[in-house]
């Protein structure tokens, strides 16, 4: 009598990777949110055991918000971006782990302001905006701050007549 005998063999396989935040193992659809080692046993072509080995490093996105407020524009340090309005705004980058980095931004951008004025007197002139009397025409400026914090520029236009006296001899 003859035996054919045949002998089969387990099989084994062991993957190991490093992802951001979760992975999803094809192997058998779980998703994983967690670093670890992960086993699943099926069964191989042979009928025998087949165990597959998922050695798993997960790293983690990161994210930050800041807030700002400035006068007329605001220059990002995060990105150099110059920003000339309200709002919030994003960068996203590569954080030291390889993952997402979300850096936002919540600016609020208030706007310096000005008026001019012309005036036309007699020999001087009190400017009630800074209380200086001028004896000479020209443009002078006040600078100062507004309700918004930010700069407000008041100019004047002075013109300087001189008056005159006529005396009359008799």
């Amino acid at each position: 009598e003859t035996l054919d005998l045949t002998i089969t063999s387990s099989t084994s396989n062991t993957t190991t990777l490093t992802e951001c935040d979760s992975y999803t193992w094809l192997v058998n659809g779980t998703i994983y949110t967690a670093s670890g080692s992960y086993i699943d046993v099926s069964t191989n072509a042979a009928g025998c055991t087949h165990t597959e080995t998922l050695n798993l490093t997960l790293n983690n996105s990161t994210s930050a918000s800041m807030s700002a407020t400035a006068c007329d524009s605001y220059t990002w340090p995060v990105n150099g971006v110059i920003y000339t309005t309200s709002g919030s705004y994003i960068d996203v980058s590569t954080n030291a782990a390889g993952c997402t980095h979300t850096e936002t931004l919540n600016l609020t951008l208030n706007n310096s302001t000005s008026a001019s004025m012309s005036a036309t007197a007699c020999d001087s002139y009190t400017w009630p905006v800074n209380g200086i009397i001028y004896t000479t025409s020209g443009s002078y400026t006040d600078v100062s701050t507004n309700t918004a914090g930010c700069t407000h520029t008041e100019t004047l236009n002075l013109t300087i007549n001189s008056s005159t006296s006529n005396i009359t001899t008799l």
